[in-house]
């Protein structure tokens, strides 16, 4: 059986928190055989997060623990750290170390604000990130303060995804120089790249990352979300003018909302008007009468919720695994399809199965 794209692919995973053990989990859940290097008598966090793993409890301040994992590196294709900068190095397994014993190695090292810069050694979390980079100051609503994003935007969207990105392109320049190199993923940066689109677009009243303001930050009647008459929201998204007018001749909205859809002056008055009209009806009447249109709607569900919605059970979205429902693995393969594994407490062995194979 096919355990995905990336079989084969041997990585070595430092215990962390946040993107890095999200690193580990994509690429497992691709194929990757992963061996977990974790203190002794630690306790798996999230079960979800961390499947798939081959846990191997190891002090890295021993000279048993040094050599355990300096064998493990000397067959592995991948090392994947979230330490502060130096720490590697102050174990005697940095870059240069591993990378003399095992020159294939694509070492990438899950930082919020980079190896480098003056702010390297501060401590941090995402919503300081995403804070110097532009990101933050835009998300919110007008004259209030900014709302964190939960972690998403930082930790996983410019932190793991980007990480995840750099591994696989290292091992595919890898396969023309036969030489592996670090990869420096850290989150201000991948978040900046985010960004790209912002920087890239005309300021005006429509496109702007003014807090609250602009067509996609929350002002525009027409791209936010509404409470419906049981409490419940949804969201409608209807930007080009065809949406547009399908979504109001499906919700029976006001005729004068149809002149002056783009014009700022009217957002105000028109989301009063259309808050009103989305009071008048349930969560599922709504629903029923605009999903699946092109009136780019849909209910905003919580998340304990998810994977009841039809149409992310049609697509399998969550795997009962052992009990637990677990996200499916991402993206999806044609001929390769990824797959959910269990984590066991085998690391040794698999380290053994990879000295002896070479």
């Amino acid at each position: 059986m096919n355990n995905g794209p990336l079989e084969g692919l041997k990585v070595v995973e430092f215990q962390g928190i946040g993107p890095g053990p999200h690193v580990a989990m994509l690429l497992a859940d691709l194929g990757a055989e992963v061996v977990r290097i974790e203190r002794p008598g630690h306790q798996p966090m999230n079960a979800v997060v961390e499947r798939a793993r081959n846990r191997a409890a190891v002090d890295l301040k021993s000279e048993d623990g040094q050599a355990f994992v300096k064998k493990a590196l000397t067959h592995a294709d991948v090392l994947v750290e979230g330490f502060r900068p130096g720490v590697m190095e102050r174990l005697g397994l940095g870059p240069d170390e591993m990378l003399s014993i095992n020159p294939r190695l694509v070492y990438a090292r899950m930082t919020g604000w980079g190896q480098e810069g003056p702010l390297a050694q501060a401590a941090g979390h995402d919503l300081n990130y995403i804070a110097i980079t532009g990101a933050l100051d835009s998300i919110g609503a007008k004259g209030q303060l900014p709302i964190p994003p939960q972690n998403l935007v930082g930790d996983f969207g410019g932190g793991s995804m980007y990480c995840a990105f750099g591994i696989l392109a290292a091992i595919y320049e890898r396969e023309k120089s036969g030489k592996g190199q670090v990869v420096d993923a850290a989150i201000v940066d991948g978040v900046n790249s985010l960004m790209s689109f912002f920087y890239g677009q005309p300021h005006s009243a429509l496109r702007t990352t003014e807090r609250g303001a602009g067509l996609l930050g929350g002002a525009a009647h027409f791209y936010r979300c509404y409470e419906c008459a049981d409490g419940r929201e949804i969201s409608v998204g209807a930007i080009e003018p065809q949406f547009y007018a399908e979504l109001l001749a499906r919700a029976d909205a006001p005729k004068e909302l149809a002149e002056g859809q783009l014009d700022p002056k009217n957002w105000d008055d028109y989301t009063e008007k259309l808050a009103a009209l989305f009071r008048t009806k349930s969560q599922a009447q709504w629903v029923a009468l605009l999903e699946g249109t092109d009136a780019c709607f849909a209910p905003v569900v919580p998340l304990d919720e998810a994977k009841d919605h039809p149409h992310m059970k049609a697509r399998g979205a969550f795997v009962d695994h052992g009990g637990v429902s677990h996200t499916a693995p991402a993206p999806r393969f044609g001929r390769t399809p990824g797959v959910i594994r269990d984590s066991a407490q085998d690391g040794e062995e698999v380290v053994a199965r990879w000295d002896t194979r070479g």
